[in-house]
């Protein structure tokens, strides 16, 4: 089961934390991989040393003309899993313009040009997967987090919309959802014990979860197994959304 031999995949923001975890998890099941990152190539490099037989790329997910370099380097793919996003914290009313765009282009604009370039070359073959990483700000109120949340919700509407036009080609694409996961993005926030232990509370589960507690629905998503879920969103936030 969830034999992945003979696919590629292409992970973005897979240099750490849930995309790097999604993609070693996707190689170990047969996938050839394309470890993306926009900060630098070495980062790429290192990262991808990490997982056999991945290949890194890096790419500016910022600049749309960035997709077209990527895809020179990847070809078509089979698996297109779109994890890289960009969050600032801020109460509502003081985001700059550049923190709006930025966010907005990486987490919305940047998936629709990604998603439009790989979709041809999975309806030649009639087989495609699309997973975007949401998260639990796409359904809660954080004060902090509003431009975040709102691009995530766009980002699942997306989802569900090509979906269904995307069905008939043998492509699904769905949504997962994670809560708060120990990655580096957190790191510094989860130092703050006051804080973390507010965070325990809203979890249901008691815990705060890990990336290798996300990358198995993406697995499954991505496989023969999960060929028959697509336009829907798999919430892996410890019941944090509740």
């Amino acid at each position: 089961m969830f034999d992945l031999t003979g696919k590629s995949a292409l992970v973005t923001g897979s240099t750490q934390g849930i995309g790097f975890e999604i993609a070693s998890l996707l190689a170990k099941r047969g996938a050839k991989i394309f470890v993306h990152g926009a900060a630098s190539m070495e980062k790429c490099v290192n990262a991808s040393k990490k997982i056999p037989k991945s290949v890194p790329v890096r790419a500016d997910l910022l600049h749309i003309d960035d997709i077209d370099i990527l895809y020179e380097t990847t070809g078509d793919i089979d698996i297109l899993v779109l994890n890289a996003s960009i969050q600032y914290k801020r109460e509502w009313n003081k985001f700059s313009v550049e923190e709006y765009d930025n966010q907005m282009n990486c987490n919305v604009k940047s998936s629709y040009f990604l998603i439009k370039k790989y979709t041809e070359g999975m309806k030649n073959k009639g087989w495609g997967r699309i997973v975007t990483i949401g998260s639990v700000n796409q359904y809660n109120q954080h004060p902090q987090l509003s431009i975040y949340g709102i691009s995530k919700a766009a980002q699942m509407k997306m989802t569900e919309n090509f979906a269904s036009l995307l069905a008939p080609y043998g492509i699904t694409v769905n949504n997962v959802s994670p809560g708060t996961i120990d990655t580096p993005r957190n790191e510094e926030a989860l130092k703050d014990t006051a804080f973390k232990k507010k965070v325990l509370e809203s979890i249901p589960c008691g815990y705060i979860g890990k990336p290798d507690d996300i990358a198995p629905a993406v697995l499954l998503l991505c496989s023969d197994e999960g060929r028959y879920i697509t336009g829907t969103d798999i919430k892996a936030d410890g019941g944090m959304s509740l």
